[in-house]
């Protein structure tokens, strides 16, 4: 069964907003000017009972009760505005450019997102509203519903914060990490008629790709660890290549979302941190490894300044040493130079035999 999808169809010769304004209102002036004549003509007790002059009064006064159809056609769009119209139903067109349009007074404006908040740009305003729970797996999004909004469409880009997952990584170790998407719609007719409602649509794949990516890498580097998938293990990590991370993310939506008409133009990790129940463990064993690689470095540094030692003593004939005396000077310094604390010198005044 093949999906159809909805094509976008741009109305660019609408823009006779200011004429079909003047000229509601000159019908306006010139109905009070037939009521008002036939009135005169066709109503007075005293005058002749013209039936023209009846005809224009019923007629003005029609159009003064119905004539504010007209001005209903009439629709304004700011810079970066979009307005999907219907007719009965069926799909006529977008305006996309900004000016002042006016189009069939009966079609109307769809936008089934227009009363929900989430979480991002563009969406914060005063209106009171409820609550809705946009609940995926371990993690709930709070998306805002106001009792009204705007059914236009914005072309702006806008920014996703959504709120922060516990994701087990790779190895298994639970995470927190919280992503920032940068996105904006392409394609309005996609966005109203292909998905319910494009934006929790787009916070709902945001959670499910990033699930999909940081189950991949691990926290940390980690030995025999794959994560681009071509069977070698790789130095790649959460923390490490959150760049790499990011643009994985931001193509996973991508694909998600393009069925709805929206584009995203990148996708920035905000928070990346241990879950709380294993950040103590994690934050020592963190401690432990740079311990380990700081000692390194010192023993490292000292078999290099021993050895560096005994051969200047060597060359320069400053003294003579046997392999006793070289095996104790060599443990002298190096208790003193791995030691934590200074050193306390003893002085030997007599022999070492």
């Amino acid at each position: 069964m093949t999906e159809q999808m909805a094509e976008e169809k741009v109305l660019s010769a609408n823009k006779n907003g200011m004429g079909m304004l003047l000229l509601g209102l000159l019908l306006y002036l010139a109905a009070i000017g037939a009521m008002i004549y036939g009135g005169i003509t066709g109503l007075s007790e005293n005058g002749p009972n013209s039936p023209l002059g009846v005809a224009l009064f019923i007629i003005g006064f029609l159009y003064v009760l119905l004539g504010w159809i007209l001005f209903c056609g009439l629709k304004v769009l700011q810079p970066q505005e979009a307005l999907v119209l219907t007719l009965f139903g069926k799909y006529i067109g977008t305006l996309k450019e900004e000016g002042f349009y006016w189009v069939n007074p009966f079609c109307s404006a769809l936008n089934p997102a227009s009363a929900t908040k989430l979480k991002q740009s563009g969406d914060v305003d005063g209106a009171a509203g409820g609550i809705l729970q946009l609940t995926t797996g371990a993690q709930t999004a709070s998306a805002q519903v106001s009792t009204g909004g705007s059914k236009k469409i914005s072309l702006k880009i806008m920014t996703l914060n959504n709120s922060r997952q516990k994701i087990n990584d790779c190895l298994g170790n639970p995470i927190e990490i919280g992503i920032a998407v940068m996105w904006r719609v392409t394609d309005t007719a996609k966005a109203v008629f292909n998905v319910d409602n494009y934006k929790e649509y787009l916070s709902l794949q945001c959670d499910s790709a990033l699930r999909n990516i940081v189950r991949v890498y691990p926290y940390d580097v980690a030995e025999n660890v794959d994560t681009t998938g071509d069977g070698q293990a790789d130095e790649g990590s959460l923390r490490g290549s959150s760049e790499i991370v990011a643009e994985r993310i931001r193509e996973e939506i991508q694909g998600k979302v393009e069925k709805a008409g929206i584009e995203v133009i990148e996708a920035r990790i905000t928070y990346l941190a241990y879950a709380p129940e294993i950040a103590a463990v994690m934050l020592q064993r963190q401690q432990a490894s740079a311990i380990i690689d700081a000692r390194k470095m010192i023993v490292d540094g000292a078999v290099g300044m021993v050895e560096m030692a005994l051969d200047r003593l060597s060359e320069r004939q400053v003294v003579t040493l046997d392999e006793e005396r070289k095996a104790a000077m060599v443990s002298n310094l190096l208790v003193v130079l791995c030691g934590n604390r200074d050193a306390q010198p003893i002085v030997n005044s007599g022999s070492i035999y």
